[in-house]
């Protein structure tokens, strides 16, 4: 089998819905992580808002992190070289007053 035929059976047919597709936005991740699985979960802090949800939870084995974690990395360096440099903050202003903390 040559590499052309191995490159078309490995083609995956991945479908989203149109809720799915809107997207959801945040603006804080909070990360925690066990022996087996990390967690990802997404938050959008409005100011003011005495309250704020979790918006989605994604839940990743471990190697699925770490490719996440390369494949973020690639498309920031992709995004900086064509868009310029993504200018950081030193810590953002975010109450953490809910659940376990974690990193963003």
């Amino acid at each position: 089998m040559s590499d052309q035929d191995d490159k078309k059976q490995k083609k995956l047919n991945i479908q989203i819905d149109d809720d799915v597709a809107q997207g959801i936005y945040s603006n804080l991740a909070i990360i925690n992580h066990s022996q087996t699985e990390f967690v990802l979960d997404f938050v959008n802090i409005m100011p003011g808002s005495p309250k704020n949800k979790v918006r989605s939870r994604i839940i990743l084995t471990p190697q699925h992190a770490k490719r996440l974690l390369r494949a973020l990395s690639d498309n920031i360096n992709r995004f900086e070289k064509s868009q310029g440099k993504i200018k950081e903050q030193d810590k953002p202003n975010v109450p953490m007053n809910f659940g376990p903390t974690g990193e963003a």
